[in-house]
């Protein structure tokens, strides 16, 4: 995708957040992460390091939401140069429900990335998606992108998830499985799938995850299976790990009482 269309993008994304703070019966809202990792379908985007990220959200009542999210990355060095330090990504969608439990949503989101050198190739591309959800127990999801990774050929991913609220001490259990499929991944033989466990607590404002990713079925980018050692920049990893989170969104909620 030319640097004309990821402005027009990315000014589209501006001017929806702009409206959407001055309409009625709207919802505006931020939340701030500091994870030990930024994990991507059971790849590290930091290179095993911690990430920053911060979102902007907005949520109408139709059901029409939009968002700007941004983490800082470590995609390495390579012959040519650097690679991107920081990654904004625009969201659009629509959600809905159906059948009392049942939900939907509709949407896609454009990734950009931000801090490379000239003479490195960007990277942008963008997904569309469709999921499905039951009340907030289980959702599922399927992504596609025509371009992915800025590389001609095509990708897609489908998700299942799930959120169980565990009867001891306000824990909850969430789980992930994901497959990447398509032709990006197949023309070099790395289909994969990804998994994920963790458990969830809060206390106040604050949002604290732990979670076991797996990644390591794409074997050419798990370090401890590589036959050369990766040293201290694991750039892409997919070994498996643990990862920690603890997030807060605002405006905080009043207490009640």
């Amino acid at each position: 995708m030319n640097h004309a269309m990821n402005a027009r993008l990315t000014g589209l994304g501006v001017v929806a957040l702009a409206l959407a703070s001055g309409t009625a019966q709207a919802e505006v809202s931020s939340t701030i992460t500091v994870a030990s990792d930024y994990d991507f379908r059971g790849v590290t985007q930091t290179a095993l390091d911690p990430a920053l990220q911060a979102s902007l959200d907005w949520a109408g009542e139709s059901g029409l939401y939009a968002g700007l999210w941004g983490s800082n990355v470590d995609f390495g060095d390579g012959d040519e140069g650097s690679g991107p330090n920081v990654e904004v990504d625009l969201l659009l969608g629509y959600s809905g429900s159906f059948m009392e439990d049942f939900g939907y949503d509709v949407g896609g989101t454009y990734y950009s990335y931000r801090g490379e050198d000239d003479n490195v190739s960007s990277v942008d591309y963008y997904e569309i998606k469709g999921g499905l959800s039951y009340t907030e127990l289980a959702s599922t999801a399927f992504w596609y992108s025509p371009d992915y990774g800025n590389s001609d050929k095509s990708a897609w991913y489908v998700e299942l998830n799930g959120d169980v609220p565990l009867p001891w001490w306000e824990l909850g259990t969430t789980l992930h499985a994901g497959y990447s499929g398509g032709d990006y991944w197949s023309s070099t033989d790395d289909e994969y799938y990804d998994w994920a466990v963790g458990l969830t607590r809060s206390f106040g404002h604050f949002d604290f995850a732990v979670k076991y990713v797996d990644g390591s079925d794409l074997k050419n980018y798990d370090c401890s299976r590589q036959s050369i050692e990766c040293g201290g920049d694991p750039v892409f990893s997919s070994e498996s790990k643990v990862v920690f989170s603890i997030a807060t969104t605002f405006p905080w909620a009043k207490d009640e009482g």
